[in-house]
């Protein structure tokens, strides 16, 4: 049975959006029927191609999908910044890692996600759907793109540090380092952390970053790196995903 949480009272800038972790995790960039399987992304893959033989018996000896999937697979791709979700495989990783630590309570900081429970968009923000007694997906918190920052802020200022069992980094790279202290605060101790888009198409390797993005992206790598409070691993799926393990 669902409880419905109350719309918080808070500036529409910092509106929080909320989705269960399952559908936060299980939406991305999914296979489309004019498109190679398994998904399609515009920017440069590093390794391997999307058509590898290799790469395609691996997802299709890995990957899952319920049938709902499909319909937002296609829609997602129809979408506006709609490549910007994140994979299949980094999809179902999170929400296998989601599983294994019995997480309740997740937050994403991210673009904007599909639920899958019966195929519909995410709630509005400010609304969430919480399942009552034991559920396979946790309560999720999600924040619009205008209300990132905001969104930690207001969950420090609240007394939820160290409440959340995992947390997803997809926003604007400019702040990234900022995005991943927050979280790391919010986390309790062995939560999850994920940030994506740590390889930013290879740009990573120029010794003279040509834009801001690709330098904060590279302060963030070195700064987990070096993060005594976590243990990491750097995965090379799509343009490469970080998990720090909170200790």
């Amino acid at each position: 049975m669902a409880l419905p949480v109350p719309r918080l009272s808070i500036p529409a800038a910092l509106a929080l959006g909320s989705a269960a972790l399952g559908a936060a995790f299980a939406t991305g960039l999914f296979l489309g029927k004019r498109w190679p399987p398994w998904g399609y992304r515009r920017h440069q893959r590093l390794l391997p191609p999307q058509d590898n033989p290799l790469w395609q018996y691996l997802l299709s000896r890995s990957m899952r999908e319920h049938p709902a999937l499909r319909s937002l697979r296609l829609l997602t791709l129809e979408q506006p910044q709609g490549d910007s979700m994140m994979t299949c495989e980094q999809a179902q990783l999170l929400a296998n890692l989601a599983r294994l630590i019995k997480a309740k309570k997740a937050l994403d900081l991210g673009w904007p996600r599909s639920d899958l429970r019966g195929g519909r968009r995410a709630p509005e923000a400010g609304t969430a759907p919480v399942e009552a007694g034991e559920s396979p997906t946790p309560a999720a918190v999600r924040a619009p793109a205008q209300g990132r920052a905001g969104l930690t802020d207001e969950l420090l200022a609240a007394g939820e540090a160290g409440t959340f069992d995992i947390a997803v980094v997809d926003a604007d790279k400019e702040n990234c380092t900022a995005y991943y202290e927050r979280c790391l605060q919010l986390l309790r101790p062995g939560g999850v952390l994920a940030v994506l888009r740590v390889l930013w198409r290879g740009e990573v390797l120029q010794p003279q970053p040509k834009n801001k993005a690709v330098e904060c992206v590279r302060n963030l790598n070195e700064r987990i790196l070096r993060d005594a409070r976590v243990y990491i691993s750097l995965l090379p799926l799509d343009d490469g995903l970080s998990l720090a393990f909170k200790i």
